[in-house]
């Protein structure tokens, strides 16, 4: 009896504190919950869902603010919070409004790669990225646009496959 009563304390110290007990949105134990986030633009619909994907491209505007350590863009040090979620608004609308995703881009997103390129980025669980765009980017539909926050500012973000 007090074999079975180790084994069992056992298993649960092998989940870890807090542990759910089941696989995650990459079928591993203990892997992170969407982060929370802190803004009204934010998907929280989408984050809130299971994931749809093991893999997805994703293109993406980023929007940062001056107050983020991650911010060297000149646009985002020149601007506040309030002030990038108010842009995310406006490029939402253009973007629900039926705007070319690539241009805009183009035009507005402070993360040079993607936004000279236009390239998407393959998002998968073990993708080098930030766990936030991770989370979104495997929970979007084919088409569909989201937002997510990370410690480099507001993702617009699109899967194109």
């Amino acid at each position: 009896m007090i074999r079975l009563v180790v084994l069992a304390l056992l298993a649960v110290a092998a989940c870890g504190p807090g542990s759910r007990g089941g696989p995650s949105m990459n079928n591993r134990m203990n892997a992170p919950e969407p982060v929370a986030q802190g803004s009204d633009v934010v998907s929280s619909d989408i984050l809130a869902r299971e994931p749809v994907a093991n893999t997805a491209q994703i293109q993406h505007i980023l929007i940062g603010w001056k107050d983020l350590d991650a911010a060297h863009d000149e646009r985002a040090q020149k601007r506040t919070k309030a002030e990038a979620e108010a842009l995310v608004k406006s490029l939402m609308t253009q973007i629900k409004a039926g705007a070319d995703f690539a241009m805009l881009m183009k035009q507005h997103s402070e993360d040079p790669g993607s936004a000279s390129s236009g390239r998407a980025y393959t998002v998968s669980p073990d993708a080098q990225l930030v766990i936030e765009f991770k989370q979104l980017g495997l929970r979007l539909n084919v088409g569909e646009v989201g937002v997510v926050q990370s410690d480099f500012g507001f993702h617009i973000m699109k899967r194109t496959e």
